[in-house]
């Protein structure tokens, strides 16, 4: 099993930036995907951003509705995963959460099955 643990969340208006860092216990290169989620009150879960790494990785998947605007990327030295976003939203606030390992495919950095380990969450909420 991988520990995840989540930070950088926060307050912030609409038209701000937050940086949201995911650091693992450990990293295995071998065709890994990870991931962001966020979920606000009484929405489903909804993938954010994601991406492959190792043997053909490198990869990235962004939701449409936050392309352009957050970037997703992995600091290997520190087995930390980020999420940019820039220019937020009133509809990008929710708690954000980071997974590892999905269980099943693992193309074009979208994982088609369920990830096996999961952080906590992180909360981010965007003011008018």
């Amino acid at each position: 099993q991988v520990q995840l643990v989540e930070s950088g969340g926060g307050s912030v208006q609409a038209g701000g930036s937050l940086r949201l860092s995911c650091a693992a216990s450990r990293f295995s290169a071998n065709g890994m995907c990870m991931g962001w989620f966020r979920q606000a009150p009484t929405m489903q879960r909804e993938a954010v951003a994601s991406m492959k790494f190792g043997f053909g990785g490198g990869s990235t998947w962004y939701n449409d509705s936050v392309k352009g605007r957050f970037t997703i990327s992995f600091d290997n030295a520190k087995n930390t995963l980020y999420l940019q976003m820039n220019s937020v939203k009133p509809e990008d606030s929710g708690l954000y959460t980071c997974a590892t390992r999905c269980a099943g495919l693992c193309d074009g950095g979208y994982c088609y099955n369920n990830y096996r380990d999961w952080g906590q969450g992180t909360q981010v909420t965007v003011s008018l």
